[in-house]
């Protein structure tokens, strides 16, 4: 990439990043520093690449987006993650939410990330490898309600698609003192819904009205028609 690009990508990430950060999106260093890091850009398609910094959801194919970059900075806020800690994302997309969280969890954590298209997998995987993350992020081909038990339990679960209701399975596999952040409600809308597992006991609190395209595989969806 000409450095006179990238230069100007670096700019409008900067940029976004202190709009978000006025806006109240971004409140920590942490996720501060992790969007600043990750190149949105190379998350997009290629003709989309002008677009990676404008704060709207772009297409990735196969029916999907990746999410306006407020939400996944949002949505990381909320999940309280810190270094060191064992992640499940269920939807892994165009890959740069994986590619945030891992920033954020660093060397000593770790990522689990299941995609159910296993094209969309492919290309996350190759692009989070090319970024040096693959010693720390693991792409998974399956069905996201379900979880990954191979490696659970987490300390934070992040879902970036919608459930009618909360999966069991994500329930189950994650940690005491965890943490999962998940859209929860009907294909027209949801709520992001924060989980919290504390003394054996789940907690569930409701957050930011939210339109995520559907978990495919989740218990419910055959209710709604």
């Amino acid at each position: 990439m000409p450095s006179s690009l990238q230069a100007s990508y670096e700019e409008a990430r900067r940029r976004l990043v202190s709009e978000l950060k006025a806006r109240g999106y971004i409140r920590s260093q942490m996720v501060e520093m992790a969007m600043l890091t990750v190149p949105r850009e190379l998350f997009v398609p290629e003709d989309l690449r002008g677009k990676a910094y404008e704060d709207r959801p772009l297409p990735i194919g196969h029916g999907q987006t990746i999410s306006a970059p407020s939400i996944a900075a949002y949505m990381t806020e909320l999940l309280e993650l810190s270094e060191g800690m064992r992640v499940l994302e269920v939807g892994t997309g165009s890959g740069y939410s994986a590619a945030v969280l891992a920033t954020i969890a660093g060397e000593r954590g770790h990522v689990w990330t299941i995609e159910r298209v296993p094209e969309l997998a492919a290309r996350a995987e190759a692009i989070l490898k090319q970024l040096g993350y693959g010693d720390r992020v693991t792409v998974i081909v399956g069905d996201g309600s379900l979880g990954y038990r191979q490696a659970a339990p987490y300390d934070r679960i992040l879902v970036t698609a919608a459930s009618p209701r909360v999966p069991r399975p994500l329930v189950e596999q994650l940690a005491e003192n965890g943490v999962m952040v998940i859209p929860v409600g009907g294909k027209e809308g949801q709520v992001l819904t924060v989980i919290k597992k504390e003394g054996g006991q789940v907690y569930e609190k409701a957050d930011l009205e939210v339109i995520f395209v559907p978990l495919v595989g989740a218990e419910g969806w055959q209710d709604q028609g």
